[in-house]
């Protein structure tokens, strides 16, 4: 854990975003331990990232938590559906990453019930989905995804054999922002939002 936290002490957003692919995320609940290996993700660089919250160093109750240390759960609601940020730089530059895709591992029963019965890939190969899937709520908002019921676990870390670098999804008319390959996936991974399946790989993408 000592070597993930200094990675997000001392690394790029952009670094530390495409080091969480592979990563594990645990949700230690009362229905059980809910777990699963990120595989997309999105870098947000702050006040001149033109879609990112905290754009021009605003600052407001609803992104207070962006502002905070590194590893700093930030959690905001979009369209009805609550989505998982972490923040990645020093106390004050308000940058993150958005979880966007988790390959479920652990207590994949229990995930399927939280979504509802969705199966396969629909259980978490998107933000909202994820969320829903692992029971996270508001109450995380601020608290450290090293040290909280929601937690990286580092000692389970697959590796990808290959990572692609893509424009963000759903940033219209952000100038360069737009069109910025910020997002970060495991090529050949089900679980990415919008996959296509021709293009899933044998072992989803992982090393052996």
């Amino acid at each position: 854990m000592e070597q993930l936290i200094n990675y997000f002490n001392t690394e790029t957003t952009e670094n530390v975003a495409q080091y969480l692919l592979g990563m594990y995320l645990e949700h230690e609940t009362a229905a059980g331990k809910l777990g699963g290996y990120i595989v997309d993700c999105e870098a947000y660089l702050g006040p001149d990232d033109e879609a990112a919250h905290s754009y021009g160093m605003r600052d407001t109750p609803r992104v207070r938590a962006m502002y905070e240390k590194p590893g700093t759960i930030y959690l905001y609601t979009m369209h009805t559906h609550l989505i998982l940020n972490m923040i990645t730089q020093p106390e004050g530059t308000p940058q993150g990453v958005m979880i966007r895709g988790i390959e479920p591992a652990a207590g994949v029963e229990q995930m399927r019930l939280n979504r509802h019965g969705r199966t396969g890939a629909a259980i978490s190969d998107g933000p909202g989905k994820l969320v829903e899937a692992l029971g996270i709520s508001k109450d995380l908002y601020g608290e450290s995804i090293f040290t909280s019921s929601l937690h990286l676990v580092p000692e389970k870390r697959r590796i990808p054999k290959q990572i692609d670098a893509l424009p963000r999804i759903g940033i219209p008319n952000k100038g360069i922002w737009t069109e910025c390959k910020l997002r970060y996936v495991v090529h050949g991974n089900p679980y990415i939002t919008n996959q296509r399946k021709l293009l899933i790989e044998e072992n989803n993408g992982w090393r052996n």
